[in-house]
């Protein structure tokens, strides 16, 4: 298994050359097609006791500056993926998370910074993106431009969504020089352990060799994020978890901790 389709989404707010310099890399080594993608939207009309806060020749302005911003990153794409990659670009005036849930269809992985921002009409809402795109999401550590996961930490939990980021991950896994399967259980009995020996050998089918960890503690993002940082893993694979997504938005939750992480590059799926 291999990447053949990568999307790279370009923040409208944020410096284009760290990410699109990233998927680049990406694209080279899995010698992979790329697809530059920018959105931003014109926030709608909204009614006052005023009236409208936003008129018809505000709302032109506003989509002028935005047309404006999406020809500069499709010129920064354009000029800095080498022309050894074979590449494509697309843009639209309409909600980036939209957008990017769409021509996920496209694509094998979608690659984004971690950047998510308050203003939903110009920033992805990764965790929307990674519930509601069909497709591994690779948040990249902030202005990294070089991926290089060399020590891929597996964040491991007997369900659905984890055993599919393992399956998204494997062009990953297979070029780490480590891997290792973790999973936190304060009290693990033999399901646990035998739940991470599965995985262990399903890796090793793929030629992967991974060590198998568990974690003592209560199960939180900090505790994974901890161990990540003392094998000095430069990948976390997770399942993103959205069985119950707004308990996790409101309280935290393993998922939410690691989309706020931003020294570490992610790959989720669901």
């Amino acid at each position: 298994m291999s990447y053949k389709s990568i999307i790279v989404n370009l923040a409208v707010d944020a410096d284009p050359a760290p990410i699109v310099k990233l998927a680049a890399g990406l694209a080279g080594r899995f010698d992979a097609h790329l697809i530059g993608l920018a959105a931003a939207d014109v926030p709608p009309l909204v009614s006052t006791g005023e009236g409208l806060v936003y008129e018809g020749e505000v709302m032109q302005i506003q989509r002028t500056e935005i047309e404006k911003r999406l020809a500069e990153l499709r010129g920064a794409f354009e000029r800095l993926v080498p022309s050894s990659i074979s590449s494509e670009w697309m843009q639209q005036v309409c909600s980036p998370t939209r957008l990017l849930s769409t021509v996920a269809r496209a694509c094998d992985l979608i690659v984004t910074g971690g950047e998510e921002g308050e203003n939903v009409f110009r920033a992805v809402d990764i965790g929307s993106l990674a519930l509601g795109s069909g497709r591994p999401v690779f948040v990249a550590a902030s202005n990294f431009e070089h991926v290089l996961a060399k020590t891929a930490l597996v964040a491991w939990k007997d369900t659905r969504e984890a055993r599919r980021a393992i399956a998204d991950a494997l062009p990953f896994l297979s070029k780490a020089n480590e891997v290792v399967v973790a999973t936190i259980d304060g009290n693990p009995d033999d399901n646990v352990r035998d739940s991470l020996a599965d995985v262990a050998v399903y890796l090793e089918h793929h030629g992967i060799m991974a060590r198998t960890e568990i974690l003592s503690g209560e199960e939180n993002g900090e505790r994974l994020l901890v161990f990540a940082r003392s094998i000095h893993a430069d990948l976390i694979v997770s399942g993103a978890y959205g069985h119950s997504r707004l308990r996790e938005w409101a309280f935290g939750g393993m998922t939410r901790t690691l989309l706020q992480e931003s020294g570490i590059n992610r790959l989720m799926s669901y």
